[in-house]
């Protein structure tokens, strides 16, 4: 029998408001906060006036595929650049399948089974784009395909490119899930409780996966599931919450009109809002047309946002649809955009402040694995707004400290909220390892001193029990 998780006590931590006070936890509950609170029965730790915060929410990572890439090679900027470096990243010695991750076609094209035969002919591969969207094949992968015996999908062309079939893929190489230990394990370091998993395809199996991995301990975050249709039939599970149906949308082939308003309507009929990914105007365009049409309500919700015109800014507010952001891509792939983008669509990218200003709801996600899935490193690039060579990027969209936290605190059922530590609450909570007055100058994960997660400890940086027993 599993022995009762003892009382906690966090002594002396500053929350919120600058005031230090005992916080008190109890059955996975914060049961009192206040000063001189009673340390009977409990395990006491000293936070000594570091700030004490909600655990961070990642309010948009895609978590299988986060943890296949960690056992997948980088194909793409700014690890590999062309060509040459490519046919390095790819000459891995073995025999199975050769898994690749994020590539982009300003290396060496669009790839197709031909080209990737003349890099590795011997073993199967499969690449995969940036965008997440599309995997490329050499001849010995797309044969492996076929070999299932599945129907061949109407995404998969004779060249070995296979568009947004991941599902049919999965059951063509009948996969086994991966472990998603390490990416909890992960998370919990950078203080994250909570994720909202945003993969298009998921349903019942999906839910099912996920339910088995918070029961088994193997992912220790509470899970919301964003996905299908089929996703919101799915029999209650208290291991995971359904979220928002995803709308995937492709600029270069929009899908029918009619059956998309039929689809958000049904989806708002579940009581689920829309979650819908654009990353250009046009796609932008298309997403508030039709949310317009089905008629908007509260927890729909545009992933990325990446071109924001003014008028469209505007327009969201209107319509009090949230935008869930990734500060962290400027960072990241911002040189690219300042080399490959022309100058007077810079204004209009991964914008933050003007959006904040216009009255719009932000919240921060990672799309991991497309992007870095530390908060912290989010925060900064948020704050910051420089590239990774150093060059500001729209500093007029930075953000205070305050606020770029803020987007990792958003309540996932409700993004217009930002969740608190209070009497009442769960104890979902990471504790810094100083005051907020500190930490908000220098923005990292080695801030994170301990993650709590019901109450019990996920992650400890000081590698230490508690410093009393009473």
């Amino acid at each position: 029998m599993t022995p009762p998780v003892r009382p906690l006590l966090i002594r002396a931590a500053e929350l919120e408001d600058g005031r230090i006070a005992d916080v008190r936890i109890e059955g996975g509950i914060i049961s009192a906060i206040g000063t001189g609170l009673a340390a009977e029965g409990a395990d006491t730790i000293a936070a000594g006036g570091a700030r004490l915060l909600p655990g961070l929410h990642d309010h948009h990572i895609h978590i299988a595929s986060t943890a296949a890439a960690r056992a997948s090679v980088l194909c793409g900027p700014p690890a590999v650049e062309d060509e040459a470096a490519l046919a390095d990243a790819l000459s891995v010695p073995g025999t199975g399948w050769l898994r690749g991750i994020g590539y982009h076609e300003s290396v060496a094209g669009m790839l197709d089974r031909h080209r990737l035969d003349e890099l590795v002919a011997d073993r199967p591969v499969r690449i995969q784009h940036r965008t997440g969207r599309m995997w490329f094949f050499n001849s010995a992968g797309l044969n492996a395909l076929l070999s299932s015996g599945l129907p061949a999908p109407d995404g998969l062309d004779t060249d070995g490119r296979l568009f947004d079939e991941d599902g049919w893929m999965r059951r063509a190489l009948a996969g086994s899930p991966p472990d998603f230990a390490p990416v909890g394990l992960a998370l919990a370091r950078s203080g994250i409780t909570g994720i909202t998993d945003m993969s298009p395809g998921n349903g019942g199996a999906e839910a099912a996966m996920f339910g088995a991995c918070r029961s088994g301990g193997t992912l220790p975050q509470r899970v919301v599931m964003a996905g299908t249709l089929a996703l919101g039939e799915c029999a209650p599970d208290h291991n995971i919450r359904v979220g928002p149906f995803k709308l995937h949308l492709h600029e270069g082939q929009f899908p029918d009109w009619d059956e998309t308003v039929s689809t958000l309507r049904e989806a708002h009929d579940q009581g689920r809002g829309a979650a819908v990914h654009c990353v250009t105007e046009a796609e932008l365009v298309f997403a508030l047309a039709v949310l317009d049409e089905a008629g908007a309500m509260a927890g729909d919700r545009i992933e990325h946002a990446s071109v924001v015109p003014d008028g469209l800014a505007d327009r969201m507010a209107e319509m009090g649809i949230a935008v869930v952001v990734q500060p962290h891509f400027v960072a990241e792939r911002g040189d690219a955009y300042l080399r490959d983008i022309p100058a007077k669509e810079w204004p209009t990218l991964y914008r933050l402040a003007s959006l904040a200003a216009s009255g719009l709801t932000l919240a921060g996600g990672s799309d991991a694995p497309f992007g870095d899935p530390d908060p912290w490193a989010a925060m900064a690039a948020a704050v910051h707004r420089t590239t990774r060579s150093g060059i500001a990027f729209g500093l007029e969209e930075a953000l205070s400290p305050e606020a770029a936290l803020s987007l990792w605190l958003a309540d996932p059922d409700d993004l217009t909220c930002t969740r608190q530590v209070k009497s009442g609450g769960l104890a979902d909570l990471c504790l810094l390892n100083q005051p907020w007055a500190r930490a908000r100058g220098a923005l990292s994960a080695g801030l994170v001193r301990l993650t709590l997660l019901g109450g019990q400890i996920v992650h400890d940086g000081i590698n230490q029990a508690p410093v009393e027993r009473h």
